[in-house]
């Protein structure tokens, strides 16, 4: 009897990945700019590549001020719509630590690289129910080196799409009820007992103790888990994974970052609540994720003038993209 060959990664994608490309992008010769793969020329890569350390440290200042004064108004106002204006507040204030964190994972908040990680790493990715380590670092080399390849940690999270509307329901339901959160956060709980995660879980311990102390300190421990926990067990989630699909939802695997990687035009609204610090600018962040955020606008300009970004594959905004994401059955 012959036996079934196991199914190679490139099986996986074929059968998994692909269903938003939905045509092979024309050939790009380049630009004055742009090489033909789209990257930057190494003239233009030098003034992309700026770091603005004063402006970046004036962000993570008001961020922390700006989580202080959420504190401050939810105890002061004493009301239920208050906490849950503070909820929403806090979760914004969450949602942007992780994202100068990833900066930080790039090595592009701070020109210094001890400062970057100090402050992005250690501080920015540990408080908000992190490890502060470089472990997310070391994943997101991969996802960047090699979009839905075999070493891609975020693979099914991409895959499937355009999925049907009442799956897609109910992942969002897991989201925002804390399945999804808790899903993510058992290994920390489990690695107490396996000797080769416990640092790792005595890490994210020691920070979420920190910040019960600093909410205790003001003598407000309870908002911990209102201001806290709270927000990252369901808008965090709700808005990770909004935002997620609509930056690989459905793409595939390809040297042509056109076919990994959506663009979605940029608004002020989605940019506030989800997609803060040019973090929607994700197919020119993929085409050079050495690029700081503050200059990724204008390298998304230099590939639409260049011709690189065509009319089929920019969205006009979310919207139009979370409806093409979804169908309404299996036969559809």
């Amino acid at each position: 009897m012959s036996q079934v060959a196991e199914p190679t990664h490139d099986d996986y994608v074929a059968q998994m990945t692909g269903g938003m490309v939905t045509y092979t992008p024309s050939d790009f010769t380049g630009s004055d700019l742009l090489r033909p793969d789209g990257r930057p020329r190494p003239n233009f890569r030098a003034e992309l590549r700026h770091v603005d350390d004063a402006r970046n440290a004036l962000v993570v200042v008001g961020l922390a001020v700006w989580a202080i004064a959420t504190v401050w108004a939810v105890a002061v106002l004493d009301t239920w719509w208050g906490v849950l204006v503070g909820m929403l507040s806090m979760g914004l204030v969450q949602l942007r630590m992780y994202i100068l964190s990833h900066e930080a994972a790039h090595r592009l908040l701070f020109s210094n690289r001890t400062i970057n990680d100090v402050i992005g790493i250690n501080i920015l990715g540990w408080l908000p129910l992190g490890t502060g380590t470089h472990h997310y670092r070391r994943g997101h080399a991969n996802h960047h080196r090699d979009e839905f390849g075999p070493n891609e940690p975020d693979f099914l999270l991409y895959s499937f799409y355009p999925i049907v509307k009442a799956s897609f329901r109910r992942k969002l339901r897991r989201d925002a009820t804390g399945v999804s959160a808790y899903r993510m956060l058992k290994p920390r709980f489990t690695g107490l007992v396996k000797p080769e995660f416990r640092s790792i879980s005595l890490r994210f311990f020691a920070g979420q103790a920190l910040v019960f102390a600093l909410f205790a300190v003001v003598g407000e421990p309870l908002l911990y888990l209102v201001l806290w926990i709270a927000p990252y067990l369901t808008y965090y989630q709700v808005q990770n994974r909004l935002r997620a699909i609509a930056e690989h939802g459905g793409m595939t695997r390809s040297d042509d970052r056109r076919e990994t990687t959506h663009h979605v035009e940029q608004h002020w609204l989605p940019g506030f609540f989800m997609a803060p610090y040019g973090v929607g600018y994700h197919l020119a962040h993929h085409v050079d994720s050495g690029v700081p955020f503050r200059n990724l606008p204008k390298l998304h300009r230099a590939l639409r003038d260049a011709g690189y970004l065509e009319g089929m594959i920019v969205w006009p905004n979310y919207r139009s993209l979370w409806k093409a994401l979804l169908r309404d059955s299996d036969d559809a």
